[in-house]
């Protein structure tokens, strides 16, 4: 058609062909890797600027349009080093700075850009002799469109599409497979950069004359359009941006001042109808034919699993690590052997994850060293430990929402080698491979489905599958049995097992005391980031030290009542057969409760229990499955939380998330909201009495608090609403011994005036100690309730933290 064509259609032709070069380059960037750049009209001038430049100095265009790509390149890779550092808005704003400075210097460097006059007059392209036209050049435009597009699917489809891609989706984890997200960003930035230079170099003999005007800002949001109309990441993606952009104003000439204001609405259109863009709407109509990919079986697994193990142990040496000024984890100490299962437990906040994270070169230790045979790990970042063989997954599964399930598992099969951008990562020896790992963790779904479409339960599968794929000495899982059902659990244990069997060592952090006690040979316990025991199952099951961790000390302060309680039989708040969860596997399994007036009852149980999403279900944070909530004779599972604020259930949530740059005493206040009165000078003053330290502190910001002082001020703003009956969420969490015993003794107070609370706490025995009645939770049942003062030494209590001792002595038994 450009041959054809002749005058204006074949220009605007050359500008469609033009967008498209500069369009596929910010889809690398946008479409790939998630980056929003505002800035690519600044590199789309560098391009043309050097070309008109060079081309008027007497330089060839043949050469003069490689080499102003390859200054905009290296402009691309300048801004990546503040930019990449960045996100979200921050990221946008470096680069529209990066616009207004190169539209601003093309206006103030006179001699090189001639200002505002702008430059004209530029020799066109000559081969051999023969000058090109117009005709020619568009051309040449076109045919530079196409070979981007080309490149750009050999580029998606290579390691470097899949490492942008991945860091796009979740950056953690593209580390923890040996990509280094900071060289994936500052790539995709010059590959962007470059085409805009490259289309700009085009630009400049096409109008014959540029100059500020040329390039205002608001092109490179034009730009952007084109990229979401389009279709971000698709191929054609950018050609029909290209068309609709460019096109477009042609058809509406007439109305050029309302240019942004079409293109807004256009924008808003696609985005509610059809949000993958158009390209990308057409194309998820269009069947695709699945790939044919025979899974190796699983004792060519074993055998990867077992190839190029180093046999060295992962010797953990006074590992310490400080979160302003607060000691998270300090001296811990341990030695991690191949082929054995060793777990860390602790309670909520004891510091597990930190220790995974400080392994897995995500958190620099401020003291200690993490040593892989001779080599140091400590201070090493995520790609390079996960290069030397230390394989992760998460606590919430961190899968690439955007690629197949058989491309996950590819993607760690380098460990973060990126290879050749133009080559098919996915060779049929690798998918084969990957496939044998994701049969061999028992996922038995479809290869090609969509990571971000699976259940809960093949998520986790797959991330394990992923992590083996590094052919890890050393594999981290935090928390991987969390939201499984009992079946999954056991099936993940025998699978852990048989993975340290093969020899690789299995570092364990996870809740599900039945689990760690089945399957680990070492334990780690660490309370309050302090390591408080190492050893066997059976040894950390009788250590007393750690039986004080999780429930408290045996010698804590008895708050008895001052006078009997007397209540009625029908309770405040009560449940029936509730259950609730997250996804497919429910956490809370026909749970029934019940709280009478005046009454302090505590709920228990190992961390991962259900206990938090007992109290977000009841609350209104989390919709209940099934069962009935009922509040003051009312069922309220349908309710919103902000409803049951009003009907007297209030919240004091774990962590106190308290309004930081309000003052103590707006945040006290804002407890009141609900009631719809103003506060009274008494009200305030008798929560002041019962929380005397807020005093000095009523008009600093909440944001300053300590820990104490910030859970007493949450519970002063929930007793604010007059609450009919209160819900407190592990209010002890990450206080001091002396803080926790000053909290409990006002909770004690609450109690003999007659408030009704619910409490959830991790100190059990304190937790009893100030409660009337309490209930244990074990994987989502009530599995013991009675009167506190009983439940305070019955050994069903420790076995529902701990295990019981039994059951890990006949796991032991069925593994030998």
């Amino acid at each position: 058609m450009a041959v054809t064509s002749g005058g204006y259609t074949q220009f605007v032709i050359g500008l469609v062909a033009i967008t498209t070069i500069l369009g596929t380059g910010l889809n690398v960037l946008y479409g790939l890797t998630g980056l929003v750049s505002l800035g690519q009209v600044g590199f789309f001038a560098i391009g043309a600027y050097g070309v008109a430049v060079m081309t008027l100095s007497g330089l060839s265009f043949w050469l003069a349009l490689p080499l102003s790509a390859l200054v905009a390149g290296i402009a691309g890779v300048l801004l990546a080093v503040p930019a990449v550092r960045m996100a979200g808005p921050f990221l946008a704003m470096v680069t529209i700075a990066f616009a207004f400075i190169v539209e601003h210097g093309a206006v103030e460097w006179r001699s090189l850009t001639g200002g505002q006059n702008g430059l004209m007059g530029f020799p066109m392209p000559e081969i051999l002799g023969f000058v090109f036209t117009e005709r020619e050049l568009v051309v040449l435009a076109i045919l530079l469109a196409g070979l981007s597009l080309y490149l750009f699917r050999r580029l998606a489809e290579s390691g470097w599409g899949m490492a942008m891609t991945g860091v796009r989706d979740a950056e953690t984890a593209a580390a923890s497979l040996g990509y280094r997200p900071f060289a994936v960003k500052a790539a995709a930035f010059a590959i962007a950069a470059a085409m805009a230079g490259l289309a700009g170099g085009l630009f400049a003999p096409l109008m014959m004359f540029i100059a500020p005007s040329n390039f205002p800002f608001s092109q490179s949001i034009l730009f952007l359009f084109a990229i979401l109309i389009g279709g971000a990441g698709t191929v054609l993606g950018p050609l029909a941006g290209a068309l609709v952009t460019v096109l477009l104003p042609e058809f509406l000439s007439d109305l050029a001042e309302y240019r942004l204001l079409f293109f807004g609405g256009l924008l808003v259109g696609v985005l509610l109808i059809a949000p993958r863009g158009l390209v990308g709407t057409v194309a998820s109509y269009i069947p695709r034919s699945s790939r044919s990919v025979t899974p190796v079986s699983s004792a060519d697994i074993e055998q990867f699993l077992q190839g190029g193990l180093s046999a060295s142990a992962l010797e953990i040496e006074d590992l310490g690590i400080s979160f302003g000024g607060v000691r998270a984890v300090d001296g811990v100490s341990f030695r991690i052997v191949p082929g054995e299962v060793t777990s860390i437990i602790g309670p909520n906040g004891a510091g597990k994850t930190t220790v995974l994270n400080m392994i897995g070169g995500f958190y620099r230790p401020t003291q200690g060293k993490i040593l892989l045979g001779s080599r140091d790990l400590a201070g090493l970042p995520a790609h390079a430990v996960a290069r030397s063989g230390i394989a992760r997954t998460y606590q919430t599964t961190k899968l690439f929402e955007n690629l197949t399930v058989l491309a996950n598992v590819v993607s760690g099969l380098g460990r973060g080698a990126l290879g050749d951008p133009w080559s098919d990562i996915q060779s049929p020896d690798r998918l084969s491979l990957a496939a044998g790992l994701l049969r061999y963790c028992g996922y038995e779904g479809d290869f090609d489905k969509r990571a971000g479409d699976l259940p809960h339960v093949d998520r986790r599968l797959v991330e394990i599958a992923r992590a083996l794929a590094l052919k890890p000495d050393i594999l981290l899982l935090d928390e991987p049995a969390a939201g499984l059902m009992r079946a999954d659990k056991d099936k993940l244990a025998m699978l852990l097992r048989d993975i340290a069997d093969l020899g690789p060592a299995v570092v364990l952090v996870e809740h599900d005391m039945e689990l760690v006690m089945g399957i680990s040979d070492r334990i780690q316990a660490v309370d309050a980031g302090k390591p408080i025991a190492f050893g066997t199952p059976a040894e950390i099951q009788a250590n007393d030290t750690v039986i004080a961790a999780y429930l408290g000390t045996g010698g804590a302060t008895a708050f008895p009542r001052i006078k009997p309680l007397h209540t009625k039989e029908t309770p405040v708040l009560s449940t029936q057969k509730l259950t609730a969860g997250y996804g497919a596997a429910p956490v809370l399994k026909e749970v029934s409760l019940k709280v009478r007036p005046g009454e302090m009852v505590a709920l228990l149980g190992a961390n991962g229990a259900g206990k938090s999403t007992f109290l977000s279900a009841v609350s209104g944070l989390h919709r209940p499955v099934t069962g009935s909530i009922i509040l003051n004779d009312e069922q309220t599972q349908a309710m919103q939380p902000h409803e049951l604020v009003g009907r007297g259930l209030v919240l004091v949530p774990e962590g106190r998330q308290v309004f930081p740059e309000l003052t103590v005493r707006e945040n006290i206040e804002l407890g009141a909201y609900k009631r719809h009165s103003d506060v009274n000078s008494s009200e305030l003053e008798a929560h002041l009495k019962r929380f005397p330290r807020l005093r000095d502190r009523l008009h600093s910001r909440a944001g300053l608090l300590s820990g104490g002082e910030q859970q007493m001020m949450a519970i002063a703003r929930g007793l604010m609403a007059k609450p009919k009956i209160l819900l407190l969420d592990e209010p002890s969490l990450g206080l001091a011994p002396a803080m926790v015993e000053e909290l409990y003794a006002i909770l004690g107070e609450l109690r003999d005036e007659g408030i009704t609370i619910l409490l959830v706490d991790q100190m059990a025995t304190l937790a009893l100690a100030v409660a009337d009645y309490a209930y244990v939770l074990e994987q989502g049942r009530i599995v013991i309730e009675g009167k506190a003062a009983d439940l305070a030494s019955d050994p069903r209590l420790t076995a529902a933290y701990l295990g019981a001792a039994n059951e890990q002595e006949t796991r032991m038994e069925a593994r030998v």
